[in-house]
């Protein structure tokens, strides 16, 4: 059993002084105790002295992540030949990046995965969920292990500490009405059958750290009916992620294949319900607002990759008032901070609308914490991306993961509660994350993750080696 005692803690039902928390060998938490100071004190006097921290937080879930592209962050800032007529957009950063995907090796893979996974937990993300399509080998060949490339990705979670729900994605086609892949894509292909056959390799490895999940690509990349087969044969609790409506161009060609917009078209056709994550929704009608919110699935948004491929804005504001549930994700990694996710989701929704505090609890607001910007993006994020991860995560309590944040009390931009959270994400760019907590672990230390120097080492011969081969 290991412990620690927190001056201020944010609990499930707000923030609570004097809080000590234990976990056990397996990584979750037995007992969480609030005003327990003088129990504190007394535990310390009969074994041994007990770590203190003032502030600390549960950790953040990072509900969508591509770990591979992390290597491809600052490489497609270049403009193209055409820039100066139709200009650079998702489609021609997505050819960049099927480029760079076709060279990539496992152990590689794995590499990239471990710097991005010390990199998210020294920030704050205590969990990821990996949306993994990289299956095939170059020439388009299944590896003898056809979990091989998921499980290295799992490896790296391993290494650095993170939680992960890995999603074994389902690619089969490379545009609506079952359009045949282009050659560049053949290291995605996979039915359900192949997608079936990883999640089964996976099983043994399930357990605290780990879940197993699903992930349709897109309605453009899956058909309908193989979505059905693969989620009939599916572990009814287990998460489902899907890719919808990023694009304007995407909505047009599923309006004209199918006579609807992506959402309509999907839930007309599916019973989404809490398990799904419907990854960016960017381009969505009031009616698919709404009908997001009312089946309980968790929108998992991406600001800072949606901001750099261009992609638009998903309508906050509407869908909370429906009291719909969000998630942040890194994605393509253009940035670790889930402090900068949850800020520029903010931002953007202010540049829209041309007003200030959108991202508040309106269809509940009653009380001046209910009215905080910065403690209803934390905890709504918290919850939406547990939910769309699948495990026990994102809370102080009793049976959950063993993950916490404590934060540099002594950096000027770190206040007290109830102010903290509102400084923690709109004061500053210098990271506040001193030390993180994940499966009951310490991972951070100082800022510093504790296996940093080995994985950014081996990090940079992999992006030096990578390089090479595309010069």
């Amino acid at each position: 059993m290991t412990a620690l005692f927190a001056r201020h803690a944010l609990l499930p039902d707000g923030w609570r002084r004097d809080v000590l928390l234990e976990w056990d060998g397996d990584g979750r938490f037995t007992a969480v105790a609030p005003d327990a100071g003088a129990l504190a004190a007394s535990r310390a006097a009969a074994t041994s002295p007990i770590d203190t921290a003032e502030y600390v937080l549960p950790g953040m879930i990072n509900l969508h992540s591509h770990s591979f592209q992390r290597a491809l962050s600052g490489l497609t800032e270049i403009a193209g030949d055409d820039a100066g007529s139709t200009g650079d957009s998702f489609w021609t950063w997505r050819d960049l990046m099927y480029r760079f995907a076709l060279g990539i090796t496992p152990e590689q893979m794995e590499a990239i995965a471990a710097q991005l996974f010390a990199e998210c937990l020294r920030h704050g993300y205590t969990s990821v969920c990996e949306f993994h399509y990289v299956h095939r080998a170059p020439d388009g060949a299944l590896y003898p292990d056809v979990a091989e490339t998921a499980r290295r990705v799992i490896a790296a979670a391993r290494h650095a500490g993170i939680g992960i729900t890995m999603l074994p994605v389902l690619y089969s086609y490379a545009g609506f009405g079952e359009a045949p892949l282009r050659d560049e894509q053949r290291r995605f292909r996979s039915g359900p059958a192949e997608v079936l056959a990883i999640v089964a390799a996976l099983e043994p490895l399930r357990g605290t750290m780990v879940e197993v999940g699903v992930a349709p690509h897109s309605l453009r990349a899956a058909s309908v009916a193989q979505i059905r087969e693969l989620l009939a044969a599916l572990p009814p609790e287990r998460p489902v992620h899907i890719h919808i409506a990023e694009q304007v161009a995407e909505v047009r060609q599923c309006v004209d294949h199918g006579g609807r917009r992506p959402v309509q078209y999907l839930y007309d056709n599916l019973a989404v319900d809490e398990r799904w994550c419907l990854v960016h929704a960017t381009h969505v009608a009031d009616d698919e607002v709404a009908a997001i919110a009312a089946s309980g699935a968790v929108a998992g948004l991406c600001p800072t990759t949606e901001a750099n491929l261009g992609d638009g804005l998903f309508p906050l504001a509407p869908f909370l008032a429906a009291g719909g549930r969000f998630g942040i994700g890194s994605d393509s990694h253009v940035s670790t901070s889930p402090v900068e996710e949850l800020r520029w989701l903010e931002y953007g929704q202010r540049l829209a609308g041309q007003r200030r505090n959108v991202a508040v609890a309106t269809h509940t607001m009653r009380t001046t914490d209910e009215r905080r910007v910065g403690d209803h993006l934390w905890r709504a994020a918290l919850a939406g991306g547990a939910q769309a991860a699948g495990r026990r995560v994102g809370a102080l309590a009793p049976g959950c993961c063993a993950d916490l944040l404590v934060l540099d009390e002594a950096h000027p931009n770190v206040s007290a509660p109830p102010e903290l959270l509102n400084g923690f994400i709109f004061s500053g760019n210098d990271n506040l994350v001193k030390d993180v907590l994940a499966g009951g672990q310490w991972v951070v230390r100082g800022g510093q993750h504790v296996a940093q120097a080995a994985i950014a080492a081996r990090f940079k011969e992999t992006l030096t080696n990578l390089r090479e081969l595309r010069s």
